[in-house]
Order: C-alpha cells, then structure tokens, then sequence
C-alpha cells in the first residue's frame, strides 16, 4: 500500500509534535483520487497503513478533537 502512496503526498497530523509523539500522517491527494483515506504512523513510514471510509476518517478527527474527560 505505501508503494501506491508517493511519500510527498503525505501529511502530518497538527497534532503530532516534534518529539517523536502522536505522529499521525495521512494523504489527502490519495483520498480525494481514490476515496479511502490512508492513515500511518509517521515513526514507521514504511509499515502497515490504515485506509478508512471518508466518514470513518471524519469520526476519527473528531474524536481527536474531543475534549478528554
């Protein structure tokens, strides 16, 4: 999966930060071309990548954004 995802087209999460922590990455341009989102942990560029349902990636973004309890 990673061969079909050109490395430039991936994107960090706002928030992951420099320290190595929550490094989330995902590719808009694969998901607007192919309608999957491919979600990866940014540490491991060349490991396994989630691909989730448009409205899966939406609830997980907003989740992330929750406030925790």
């Amino acid at each position: 999966m990673t061969q079909d995802v050109p490395l430039r087209s991936w994107v960090k999460s706002s928030y992951s930060n420099q320290d190595g922590g929550n490094c989330v990455e995902w590719s808009p341009a694969h998901a607007a071309a192919h309608g999957t989102v491919p979600v990866r942990d940014s540490k491991r560029p060349h490991g396994p990548v989630l691909l989730l349902a448009p409205a899966a990636w939406t609830g997980l973004v907003d989740l992330a954004r929750s406030p925790r309890p």
